[in-house]
């Protein structure tokens, strides 16, 4: 992942205790490091896409984070044909079906050289395994830039608290360094999980797919009220919550589900603003490059009217709102 993510081979450059050493090996998976983010979070931000995610969303932008593991990617319409990464797979994972390459993932072991020789990049593995000191290389880089925009870290994904143990040392190593902490994430977790991150998290960005649970299961695969209570319990402990709603029409962008929310969010004491992210079809693009079979749901973008229509419907009762993030 180094290689990948263009970070030395070193330590990270501040001076770290003796103690928290340990935490810097500690290894986690992550399929992506977004420099210059900046609709994660206040200021210009480094996000860091943890994979594994136990929510299967329908509209899925990053369905490529739904598997911890990494995974091999083909993007079918680069392919020529040339037969390079049959010849390399010493594993004769890579047969040719119907003048199309097919990969049998029983015998894959990703170990990318297929990727390696394909000369128009129609292969590419993504996610690898990484440890804590590596991530903290390439956030100490824009260190600069947190501290001229009043930015930092966000750690999304996929689901961060999937991750614990690397969530919590990461956590750890940016608090010793004062850096800015969010963290993006759907809050099906176990509630003691939510409260050993909350300890050390400067922001939570809640995402609120549906208030209405049977429904919630139907398109993402898990009920809300887990969700619903580990939110709660965040702002009850008096932290800080931005309320992100993905807006899908077809699914939640009916006035009973928006009024549904809206309440919910008057009833925490924390929430600061209220982002609503317009639907975005791009997840369906990356599903048919995975070997996994993927199926999303095909909708239509929400236009303006409809995006602002919500957005003062939400201000008019007090919030902050921000359409995008």
């Amino acid at each position: 992942m180094a290689d990948i993510l263009n970070i030395p081979d070193s330590e990270p450059t501040s001076s770290v205790p003796r103690a928290k050493q340990s935490e810097l090996q500690i290894r986690g998976f992550i399929f992506d490091i977004k420099k210059y983010a900046i609709h994660d979070g206040p200021g210009i931000r480094t996000t860091v896409f943890f994979k594994g995610c136990p929510l299967h969303c329908q509209w899925c932008q990053n369905p490529e984070s739904w598997e911890r593991h990494p995974e091999l990617g083909f993007r079918r319409g680069r392919c020529i044909r040339c037969g390079q990464c049959v010849e390399v797979c010493m594993r004769q994972a890579i047969t040719f079906t119907e003048d199309q390459p097919s990969i049998d993932a029983n015998k894959c072991n990703l170990c990318g050289e297929c990727v390696d020789a394909c000369v128009v990049g129609a292969r590419e593995i993504i996610g690898q395994e990484i440890t804590v000191s590596e991530v903290m290389i390439a956030i100490e880089k824009d260190v600069v830039f947190y501290d001229q925009s009043g930015g930092g870290v966000t750690f999304s994904g996929g689901e961060p608290l999937m991750q614990p143990e690397f969530l919590l040392a990461l956590l750890n190593q940016c608090q010793a360094q004062q850096i800015h902490t969010a963290v993006d994430t759907s809050c099906y977790a176990e509630p003691e999980i939510v409260e050993s991150i909350s300890e050390k998290t400067d922001l939570f960005l809640c995402d609120l797919k549906h208030m209405d649970s049977d429904i919630h299961e139907r398109f993402t695969g898990v009920e809300n009220n887990l969700i619903l209570d580990n939110i709660k319990r965040l702002s009850e402990a008096g932290k800080k919550i931005v309320i992100r709603i993905p807006v899908i029409p077809g699914f939640n962008d009916d006035q009973a589900n928006i009024e549904a929310t809206r309440r919910f969010a008057a009833s925490l004491s924390r929430v600061s603003k209220v982002d609503i992210l317009p639907y975005n079809s791009g997840g369906k693009e990356k599903s048919v490059r995975l070997s996994a079979s993927i199926k999303l749901m095909q909708t239509k973008t929400p236009d303006d009217k409809k995006m602002n229509s919500i957005a003062e419907y939400l201000n008019n009762y007090g919030f902050e709102v921000s359409i995008g993030g």
